[in-house]
């Protein structure tokens, strides 16, 4: 397979939901005879759940390197940015590509992951997601929590505000937040500064949301948040 990799036209590089939607039914109308098991991450996971943050790529995790060439294949009459390769460093076999002037990025994580609680690697992806409508399309996106633990880990105040924002209006897996912020060495202080704010989240914990028609997932206020 050869990919047309050349010049690309980008947008300003803002991706919402509306665009988000878009893309991702571009790129999903054509597998909709061969789709591969895929998890929607990054920041754009969270746009799809109705998060209030910048975002300029749609990145799409697969399980195997045989899924992002065939996810690739499907994607050949756009330009390509980076054929499919093995990045050994960062342990990714990844390609990108320009769909209608935003990235797609494609790729395997294949470095060990200890537990189910790192938003990209190891089982949490396949384990932790929730079922978004985007359009036509029902994509399975890494929840919220996950995401709000990674930037927690980079100490990006700027990202993790609006996703515990989002979490305080819509509900959050409590228990899932803290095993994650335990387990990946995030600051005592702030764990408990996350803690705080989320227990006072009308709605409490939860489970999995249904799914969401217009990106905004609907929290599930039957049950209340576990004692710190």
């Amino acid at each position: 397979m050869s990919y047309p990799c050349g010049s690309m036209t980008h947008m300003d590089g803002t991706l919402d939901a509306a665009r988000l939607r878009v893309v991702l039914s571009r790129v999903l109308d054509l597998l909709a005879t061969d789709r591969p098991a895929y998890r929607l991450v990054g920041t754009a996971a969270a746009v799809a759940q109705g998060v209030d943050l910048p975002a300029g790529d749609v990145d799409i995790l697969l399980r195997r390197r045989g899924d992002v060439d065939r996810v690739a294949a499907a994607l050949s009459r756009f330009p390509c940015a980076t054929a499919p390769v093995w990045l050994p460093e960062a342990r990714q076999y990844f390609a990108r590509f320009d769909v209608d002037g935003t990235d797609v990025e494609l790729s395997t994580v294949e470095w060990p992951a200890g537990s189910d609680v790192c938003e990209g690697a190891g089982p949490g992806p396949w384990r932790h997601h929730v079922p978004v409508r985007m359009g036509a399309h029902v994509v399975p996106a890494v929840r919220v929590e996950l995401r709000l633990v990674t930037e927690l880990v980079r100490d990006r105040p700027d990202r993790y505000e609006p996703l515990l924002a989002h979490l305080r209006r819509h509900g959050a897996d409590l228990a899932l937040v803290r095993r994650a912020m335990r387990e990946r060495g995030v600051d005592p202080p702030l764990r408990q500064r996350v803690d705080d704010r989320l227990r006072l989240t009308a709605g409490g914990s939860r489970g999995p949301r249904p799914v969401a028609r217009s990106g905004r997932p609907r929290s599930d206020r039957s049950r209340r948040a576990p004692p710190p």
